[in-house]
């Protein structure tokens, strides 16, 4: 790591010595994160961090504080006037720590060296539960992904069981969900007019004895955490309200009743405004590690670092991915000014050789689009702009993404900008009723293949199976050939050597073995020898989960079969190998056995 010209006092403070350097005698708010401190828009501490820099704070970060000593890394820097904030960091911390077979990870991302000892199981309950016990006068305040998608009761994969609001388990006084600049701001706000923890912020979460909650006409009651418990039919009706809402554009206040307690979650903050998300991104960051991971590899910051983000949000509505749920999804866009800005500035790191890994977003090929008809957006509650069809309403038009990439391009500096993040080619296939907005699309195609790939193209077919996929709110494999098509004549005809990458999901709500030795064969004619591959994990706060535990889809109420076993789901991913001799006798010993000999012949 080269440091260009920083002082220390150029990161946000980590100790007490760095503290009294910028002359402080106290901070108003000190923040608690299970992730090394990186200074950079990608990461959720240190863009909170910022925002309230910029707010005319005095904050501290403690990355990944030690919990099993004398707890030293929480009090070394005493009170904060407002309130302590915690984070378990960038993922849910049992996704970062363990495995689909719930096996440990060798690595975590987000620690010095890869270190996978560095942060407790729930960072955000144990954390948590230090602070209040040292500061019970204090108020701690949850926010990132693990808080976000575990505000209601919700099923977690690890202890198998269904856990309350992590509201109830960490003691924690306020819960902010989703992207969480603008209730961050307001709650400073509030509390430097009033030193008490306002209820009524938009986007927060929070608990009242049940006995003094007065819902209004408009809330929303759902199943109360014991009726969940007693009948998986309620935990998967609660789930269809809770999507549907955290997708609208003006939405219902949600509770929950959990042992004579209520949880109360008040409807997310509309969209950011461009300005607002440009904001966020223009901040100060230093865009490094903290100095004392100096020679310490993080490699979570290795991916990102020559790396531009470009949008937040995702309408793609996946069953099982979380963007949506914790991002909104809303197209948020930057301008093309501040994507320019970061740009310049990655320009000017030192070991920067004029390469950008990736100018992309949760989904690389979103930025700048949204309803036609915004009114009509403002009635909907659809979780997916794209399943089951592409809807009429939804603007496709590639042109100002395509001028980002030439504009980025003709910078001094830029050799190649590659876009590293998964790309939606149900909307490359999509035909609008306007003939410009297809040439552009046609024009966006043919210029991601033919100048952005880095000789391999990542897309996410995820599965073959029409019946999988309509779970997965997944386009139809159809779609994918076409683009395979598309993507192999380009090659030839201008002499590239590119791969197209396809990730899949085994043991995903629905899929069967059958349906898996259907995808070996497929992918097989295809001369596809997978690596990108991963066993369905449940996680909190998606369909799949729901439908995963509960055995019912939310949405229909219907029964649905999920490999739950170790045993099922290791014989549905080693169809994914059939090329491997040593899965050869097992699957030929499987097929058989699930009567569909006739596919030994295909595979073998």
């Amino acid at each position: 790591m080269i440091l260009r010209n920083y002082q220390l006092t150029d990161w946000l403070p980590t100790t007490k010595k760095e503290v009294e350097l910028r002359g402080w005698d106290g901070l108003d708010v000190i923040l608690f994160s299970g992730d090394a401190y990186i200074d950079h828009p990608s990461f959720g501490a240190a863009v909170i961090g910022r925002i309230l820099e910029a707010e005319g704070l005095k904050v501290a970060i403690v990355p990944q504080p030690n919990w099993r000593d004398d707890l030293r890394d929480f009090k070394k820097l005493g009170k904060p006037r407002l309130f302590f904030g915690v984070s378990a960091g960038s993922m849910d911390s049992m996704v970062n720590k363990y495995t689909a077979n719930k096996r440990l990870r060798s690595e975590d991302a987000y620690t010095p060296d890869g270190r996978h000892d560095m942060r407790p199981e729930y960072p955000s309950i144990v954390y948590t539960r230090i602070l209040k016990e040292l500061y019970p006068d204090v108020p701690v305040v949850l926010g990132g992904i693990e808080a976000s998608l575990r505000r209601l009761t919700h099923y977690d994969y690890w202890q198998d069981k269904v856990r309350p609001s992590i509201l109830i388990d960490s003691k924690a006084d306020l819960l902010i969900y989703g992207m969480g600049e603008k209730p961050i701001v307001e709650l400073c706000r509030r509390m430097e007019a009033v030193p008490v923890l306002p209820t009524d912020i938009p986007q927060t979460a929070y608990l009242v004895p049940s006995k003094d909650f007065r819902p209004t006409e408009t809330d929303m009651r759902l199943f109360s955490h014991e009726e969940c418990l007693a009948d998986k039919r309620k935990q998967a009706q609660n789930f269809r309200h809770i999507e549907e809402e955290s997708n609208k554009y003006e939405a219902a206040r949600i509770w929950q009743e959990t042992g004579g307690r209520t949880v109360v979650v008040n409807p997310p903050y509309p969209p950011l405004t461009q300005g607002e998300l440009d904001r966020s991104f223009d901040l100060p960051y230093t865009r490094l590690p903290h100095p004392k991971y100096k020679g310490k590899r993080i490699p979570a910051y290795d991916m990102i670092k020559f790396s531009v983000n470009l949008h937040r949000g995702c309408f793609g509505g996946c069953a099982f991915c979380t963007i949506s749920a914790h991002q909104g999804k809303f197209i948020v866009s930057r301008s093309k000014e501040s994507i320019l800005k970061e740009v310049k500035a990655i320009t000017e790191m030192p070991d920067f050789k004029g390469y950008l890994s990736d100018l992309g977003g949760p989904s690389a090929n979103m930025y700048a689009m949204h309803g036609t008809d915004e009114t009509l957006c403002r009635k909907c509650k659809r979780p997916s702009c794209v399943h089951p069809k592409i809807c009429p309403n939804l603007n496709t038009d590639h042109r100002p993404l395509l001028d980002i990439y030439r504009s980025v391009d003709a910078m001094p500096g830029i050799k190649k900008s590659f876009i590293g993040s998964g790309v939606r080619y149900d909307l490359l296939l999509h035909k609008s009723k306007d003939p410009a907005i297809n040439r552009s699309t046609a024009e966006y195609t043919r210029e991601l293949i033919v100048k952005h790939v880095s000789g391999r193209l990542k897309v996410a077919p995820e599965h073959t199976s029409l019946r999988v996929l309509d779970i997965m709110r997944k386009p139809p494999f159809e779609q994918f050939y076409e683009f395979k098509r598309i993507f192999d004549r380009l090659n030839r005809e201008l002499n590239l050597r590119q791969q197209l990458i396809p990730y899949f999901i085994s043991s995903h709500p629905g899929c069967t073995e059958e349906d898996m030795a259907e995808l070996a064969v497929i992918t097989k004619r295809l001369d596809f020898h997978l690596e990108q591959v991963q066993d369905f994990t449940p996680t909190p706060m998606t369909v799949a989960t729901e439908t995963w535990y509960t055995g019912i889809h939310p949405y229909t109420l219907e029964p649905v079969f999920s490999a739950k076993t170790q045993k099922e789901k290791l014989a549905q991913r080693m169809f994914f190998f059939w090329y491997k001799p040593e899965e050869r006798p097992h699957i030929i010993r499987e097929l058989r056995r699930i009567g569909r000999s006739d596919l030994i012949q295909k595979l073998y």
